[in-house]
């Protein structure tokens, strides 16, 4: 449904970021802009209220009102939490009057490591404390190794297995059930919706590549609660939904050669590309705004199927 004035949206990295921005019911224009060098800058307009972050390293919110072609910074808030060495690095290198800029006037920040599930639901409280609501929540994780199940040195570490898993999986669920427990108590809206929840699972989940089996359990278990949460909360009126991206191009893979790049996504069908920020952005807008997308994982991948290797 569409976010009425007043309505709050959380977008979160499972890697530390969780961003809540509250609705002025005004029509919105909204981006990101990448932290790493040469950051990707990417904008949204529409009536609806959305937020996506730009991968890791963790992306910037940039929130914007829209009249005609005039656009001006609003006091929308934004509570985002984060793991406390980017915190740090974050207040240390930017200074006051962009940080401003880009999260807008009412912005506040809150420190955690979302594997840290006392620290998170801390950290997930005093945002609420600031904002007063959830009513939209899109999850973003990234992280993984390179093991295959036995390798020279013998089998698979398993504390690394269960790092993979606690930070993708672990941490998607424990920010899904603080999200669904507070979206639980809003007012419905017109359709008797409370809430949406995006989460981000990988094409990995479906077709992993050797010496990913860690990422893929751990993205094959968010595509896999989606039907079941989506059941589990269908009472309450909140959706759940996942978006299995292929490569996009984010913090994570800034440095790579151009020759590494092309080689990476020469089994996409069209395009023959990484995938854009604002295009995970769109894909999640849309969502957003069609109630009847509920209980599935949308696959964003250009027809691309990994190879084996």
């Amino acid at each position: 449904g569409t976010l009425g004035s007043g309505e709050t949206l959380v977008a979160g990295d499972n890697l530390g970021d969780l961003y809540a921005i509250e609705s002025t019911g005004t029509t919105q224009l909204l981006g990101g802009f990448g932290t790493d060098a040469g950051g990707v800058h990417y904008e949204l307009s529409g009536d609806v209220m959305f937020f996506a972050v730009n991968g890791v390293p963790r992306g910037l919110a940039t929130i914007r009102s829209c009249k005609g072609t005039t656009c001006t910074t609003t006091n929308d808030l934004l509570a985002e939490i984060d793991v406390p060495a980017m915190a740090n690095a974050y207040k240390t290198n930017t200074p006051a009057s962009l940080r401003k800029k880009l999260l807008g006037n009412g912005a506040t920040f809150h420190p955690c490591d979302v594997t840290d599930a006392e620290g998170t639901e801390a950290a997930l409280a005093a945002a609420l404390a600031a904002m007063g609501a959830i009513h939209i929540a899109v999850n973003t994780a990234g992280g993984g190794i390179g093991s295959r199940t036995i390798g020279r040195d013998g089998p698979h570490p398993l504390a690394a297995f269960r790092s993979v898993v606690e930070l993708n999986l672990i941490a998607t669920f424990n920010l899904n059930r603080l999200q669904a427990w507070h979206m639980s108590k809003n007012e419905p809206d017109e359709d008797d919706e409370r809430g949406v929840i995006i989460n981000t699972a990988s094409i990995a989940a479906f077709e992993g590549q050797i010496g990913q089996v860690a990422y893929t359990a751990a993205k094959a278990g968010i595509a896999a609660m989606s039907l079941t949460m989506a059941r589990d909360l269908g009472s309450f009126g909140i959706r759940v939904n996942a978006i299995a991206p292929s490569l996009f191009a984010t913090g994570a893979v800034a440095g790579i050669p151009d020759e590494m790049a092309t080689a990476l996504v020469r089994d996409a069908a069209f395009p023959k590309r990484m995938g854009r920020p604002d295009e995970y952005a769109k894909l999640a807008l849309s969502i957003i705004e069609n109630a009847m997308l509920n209980g599935g994982t949308i696959r964003l991948d250009a027809g691309q199927r990994f190879a084996p290797r």
